[in-house]
């Protein structure tokens, strides 16, 4: 049985600072494997500048190419929407014979509690939590398990990409070569 780290996210791009975080969860924790789980619709974020799922995907795809412990998971597309982290857990379990946990920013965790079924998703797996700037490593669901993790930080957010690819600026070394060729074929960058 392996231990499967399960990273979610909307990957709207994907960038080097997942993947930075994913390697260092990966040297650090438990894990046998990192999971990248593009999520089709979080449902405590707004759809406002998605990038539609596929080419997330398939970006996502592109950018773990050549890590053998990292692996582009698109199980939320058949799943309903919006996607609840439960579900796919649950999902997975039923189809799998792996131990699995969920990795996510501490930025998530004053939003825990209202995550879908949480009391029942602390029962099913443990937190690995990665520091990010402005936010403390404390959760308000008392029964979830977490472990922290002071991670290397980065300043890039795919947000900011967004902003750069609007601007027709230059989005070099803040994602993999192949992602950016992605958006280029796409006309996002110029």
């Amino acid at each position: 049985m392996a231990h499967i780290g399960l990273y979610f996210g909307s990957f709207n791009p994907i960038h080097n600072g997942h993947l930075i975080i994913a390697q260092h969860m990966l040297n650090e924790g438990p894990f046998d494997e990192i999971w990248f789980v593009v999520s089709p619709q979080n449902p405590l974020k707004e759809r406002k500048d998605l990038l539609p799922q596929n080419l997330r995907f398939e970006m996502v795809k592109a950018a773990v190419t050549g890590n053998p412990q990292f692996r582009a998971m698109d199980i939320e597309f058949c799943l309903p929407l919006p996607s609840f982290t439960i579900q796919t857990l649950e999902h997975l379990l039923e189809k799998s014979g792996n131990a699995f946990s969920v990795v996510i920013g501490s930025d998530n965790l004053p939003r825990l509690h209202q995550w879908k079924d949480i009391e029942k998703l602390c029962t099913l797996t443990d937190f690995h939590v990665y520091n990010r700037s402005g936010s403390e490593l404390t959760s308000p669901v008392s029964n979830a398990r977490i472990t922290a993790y002071t991670a290397p930080f980065l300043d890039i957010s795919a947000s900011h990409i967004r902003n750069l690819l609007k601007q027709k600026k230059s989005i070099r070394y803040m994602v993999p070569n192949a992602v950016r060729e992605m958006l280029m074929q796409q006309s996002f960058v110029a």
